[in-house]
């Protein structure tokens, strides 16, 4: 486990070396940057093979950093953050892959996605509340540049929509914590002292400290009403953005909702857990509502991914023990599907055909023009569905049956939303890959100049479906991990009377 924080090291300095390289060669800049994704990925399975679960959380650093503040820089790692550090690893690699054809200032490209990469680890690593806030705003800096540069259909806007509520979200998270400091005597920002500091506070003070810090967190957690970034910001990114987007950061205000404010604040949970909960299951029907009338293929996996982090909101919600398990479950779950979803849409099928519009994909055969495109989205789209056999039965199931535990009606309304992510998703894969059998003068043009599928993109999607049927069929290898980190005092003291 001590090796963990060489993830945060080894990308930063990636980060580097990346933007030399590029400056002499596009290929020398994409054999760096995978070079030191794999090396972060490297390190952790080492760590993951070298794991004990325990109910605390396990020192790898701690320094002094700012004393006059009580700051320390201090890393920390159970079976939640090594689980997420560990769907960081595999969707890093995995959109440096589906990156490979990227021409344009290739070393600046791959300097900031792994110097978000970078940043996402150490919030997953960070005991400090200071250092955690740190670290999540380096992962959210270099998402504009990303999308704005990169990006597409409306990248600018996409971009600037991204980066404000961002940054909106971070002011409430930093109003929160400073407030949750300087009440607690203002001698350190350690999650644990802070956690053990707010039992004296007030109950006002409670509620308004985990709203603000909640809400900063959940906004980045594209929670209902505030997610409307999440589908612009998916559509305008590249593909390997688009991966990280959905895959990774998103679960970094969930994680922060789990780790921050739900144990600091207990008093404000168990007060504002019903609100959640239900702002979590309109969010799923409504974003599955939306998804099943888009006609651009990449907003419906945009509206999915709000519709899928509903799920993890409502675990959160729930407050017992398989609600909890199954909301990180699903947030590796959610993380490997959404990133192989937009690696097809993004990167096999658009960058080939040139349009995300169904009704004109639904004049090319695609399941005969690229067959291993279509067997890939089926296979991912089953997962998002929550078919047995891939990592998302499992996820939601828990949640599921957590949820049933706290409110029988939140449980029946997120089975609604079960089937409506059946509907659109079948549809998407029927008006996508399995349309009109003719093939018109110009579908035939296309067809003729359609280049392959690449050995990166198919060894990055073998990345991705791997995890998510071994998840699927064995869950137990990372609820082994999860399960015993939420037995800590903190998290029981948090679903002790709650809902």
């Amino acid at each position: 486990m001590t090796v963990l924080p060489f993830t945060i090291y080894l990308s930063f300095a990636g980060a580097l070396l990346s933007l030399l390289a590029g400056a002499r060669s596009a290929r020398l800049a994409r054999v760096v940057a995978l070079a030191f994704a794999l090396a972060a990925l490297g390190v952790t399975a080492v760590a993951a093979f070298n794991f004990t679960p325990t109910a605390s959380l396990q020192t790898l650093t701690d320094i002094s950093w700012i004393p006059q503040l009580g700051i320390r820089y201090h890393l920390a790692a159970d079976g939640i953050s090594l689980t997420l550090v560990l769907l960081t690893g595999i969707a890093s690699v995995a959109g440096i892959l589906f990156s490979w054809n990227i021409e344009e200032r290739v070393g600046e490209f791959f300097a900031l996605y792994l110097a978000l990469i970078g940043g996402v680890y150490g919030v997953f690593l960070s005991a400090d509340a200071f250092v955690f806030f740190v670290f999540y705003e380096i992962a959210i800096v270099p998402k504009y540049f990303l999308i704005a540069k990169w990006g597409s259909t409306n990248r600018e806007y996409g971009a600037m929509k991204l980066v404000l509520y961002s940054f909106a979200g971070s002011a409430l998270v930093m109003a929160g914590l400073i407030w949750a400091f300087a009440a607690s005597g203002a001698h350190s920002f350690s999650v644990a002292y802070l956690a053990q500091a707010a039992t004296h506070f007030t109950h006002a003070q409670q509620l308004g400290m985990f709203a603000l810090v909640f809400t900063g967190f959940a906004v980045l957690a594209g929670m209902f009403p505030f997610h409307t970034w999440a589908p612009t910001g998916h559509v305008a990114a590249p593909t390997a953005a688009s991966m990280l987007l959905a895959g990774v950061v998103m679960k970094l205000g969930a994680y922060g909702c789990l780790r921050v404010a739900i144990p600091l604040f207990i008093q404000g949970y168990h007060t504002f857990a019903p609100v959640i909960g239900w702002l979590a299951v309109i969010g799923i029907v409504y974003a599955g509502l939306i998804a099943l009338v888009q006609e651009d293929f990449k907003f419906v996996i945009g509206y999915s991914s709000v519709s899928h982090m509903g799920f993890v909101l409502l675990g959160l919600a729930a407050g017992n023990l398989k609600a909890f398990g199954g909301a990180v479950l699903q947030m590796f779950s959610h993380g490997i599907i959404a990133g192989l979803l937009f690696a097809v849409v993004g990167r096999m099928v658009y960058e080939r055909t040139h349009t995300r519009k169904l009704a004109d994909l639904n004049a090319m055969p695609l399941h005969k023009l690229m067959p291993f495109a279509a067997v890939v989205f089926v296979l991912a789209g089953l997962a998002s569905m929550g078919m047995p056999g891939f990592s998302g039965f499992p996820a939601e199931l828990s949640i599921l049956v957590g949820a049933w535990q706290a409110s029988r009606i939140w449980t029946l309304v997120a089975a609604c939303g079960v089937l409506i992510a059946a509907a659109f998703t079948l549809r998407a894969i029927h008006v996508a890959f399995f349309g009109k059998a003719n093939v018109n003068t110009d579908t035939a043009a296309v067809a003729h100049d359609m280049p392959p599928i690449t050995w990166p993109e198919k060894i990055g999607a073998f990345m991705l479906i791997a995890p998510m049927v071994i998840i699927g069929i064995k869950p137990d290898l990372l609820m082994n991990w999860i399960t015993p980190a939420l037995q800590s005092p903190l998290f029981q003291a948090a679903m002790k009377g709650g809902m």
